[in-house]
Formats: structure tokens, C-alpha cells, sequence
């Protein structure tokens, strides 16, 4: 079995996603380095609305829980999607971070990112460990 998981700050999007755990950071062509990082991105990532807007820039955090407007109209939509689809709540994620810190949120996200059998990095937008193929859900 892999060491436990630890993800990065850097890995962890405005809107609360967990790039270390999306699909698009995991696979090994066309890798996506994640929302923070600084170099060239898929066209969605750079177009992204909520990396994007005004009123996150003017937050401390750089996160969407500091906004005055949380949880916005494009936060719920994401979320509702991510809750129907993958079993995920970017507002959970931005509430935790908000009300526990980020380094509680960091550790939780290893804890329940890993394969039970393999101990690799779960996708969020699989059902299947991408490593061992075990079934997570």
C-alpha cells in the first residue's frame, strides 16, 4: 500500500474543488496542472467564472467563502452538479476550510481521497480507483 495521501494548498481551487482528485490532474496526457498553478492550461480552466471573477479578487482568502456573495449563483450550480454526479459539495469543502482551517481540510481530503486496497488518489469523477480499478462508491 502507497503512504497516506497529502494534498497541497496550491491543489485546492477558489470554488473548494480539490484538483489533486479531478480527473483532468490525475491522467498522464493532457494533464491539467491544476487551477492555481501558473502555466498553461486547458481552455475551460482559463475561461473558468469563478477563477475569474471581480469579487473573488477582492477576497483576503482567494477562496469563495470570503466573498460577500457566497455561497453565489455559480457556486450552488457547481455544487448541485458535483453533489447529483460525483458525491462532492464544493460548499461543504468551503465551509470547512472557512470554519476549520485549511490544513483540517487537507487531512480530511486524505483520508478520504485514498483507495482503501491500493491507497492511490480516488477521482472524484470515477466510481473506480484508477490504479487498482477497485470499485470506491
Amino acid at each position: 500500500m502507497n503512504p497516506p495521501l497529502t494534498f497541497e494548498k496550491s491543489q485546492i481551487a477558489a470554488c473548494g474543488m480539490n484538483c489533486g482528485t479531478c480527473i483532468g490532474f490525475l491522467r498522464t496526457r493532457n494533464r491539467c496542472p491544476g487551477c492555481r498553478v501558473n502555466v498553461e492550461k486547458p481552455v475551460t480552466r482559463v475561461r473558468c467564472i469563478v477563477k475569474n471573477c471581480d469579487n473573488l479578487k477582492e477576497t483576503s482568502s482567494g477562496y469563495c467563502y470570503d466573498c460577500g456573495k457566497f455561497p453565489c449563483k455559480r457556486i450552488v450550480q457547481l455544487d448541485k452538479r458535483y453533489r447529483t454526479k460525483y458525491n462532492t459539495s464544493f460548499i461543504e469543502n468551503l465551509e470547512m476550510i472557512r470554519d476549520k482551517g485549511m490544513e483540517s481540510f487537507l487531512r480530511f481530503e486524505g483520508s478520504r481521497r485514498n483507495c482503501p486496497e491500493c491507497g492511490y488518489v480516488l477521482s472524484v469523477h470515477k466510481k473506480n480507483c484508477l490504479f487498482c480499478n477497485m470499485a470506491t462508491n
